[in-house]
């Protein structure tokens, strides 16, 4: 149970925090939706901070990894959104932005993970 209610309010600020972010970077004439890109590489990032952290130093209980990496990050990345703004874009017939959307984020959130991890071992 203490696992469920730490994964729990670990989404509750997560998903706060993306709301935040969203809303710091609306969308402008743009079709590329920053919001949901920033939060997917940025919580990218953090889950490998998460980690690195957790393992190189031992900082983190095993309860405040979980909270971090699955309740914040799990709440603050959006790949729910991330699927649902790429399938309006291809309704939209935009597949150029649905290409570099899709791409970016795939292979720059992946980029992330590593530079998060990779930071915490220099």
């Amino acid at each position: 149970m203490k696992a469920f209610l730490l994964v729990g309010l670990g989404g509750l600020a997560g998903s706060m925090c993306r709301y935040a972010t969203s809303l710091l970077f609306a969308r402008t004439q743009s079709d590329f939706a920053w919001g949901t890109w920033i939060a997917n590489v940025l919580g990218c990032l953090l889950i490998g901070i998460f980690y690195g952290l957790s393992e190189k130093f031992q900082w983190l209980t095993p309860e405040w990894r979980l909270f971090l990496t699955t309740g914040f990050c799990g709440g603050y990345t959006t790949f729910s959104a991330f699927a649902y703004e790429n399938l309006k874009l291809l309704e939209a017939g935009n597949y150029w932005t649905f290409s570099l959307f899709s791409i970016s984020s795939f292979a720059i959130g992946l980029l992330a993970v590593a530079a998060g991890v990779f930071l915490t071992k220099m």
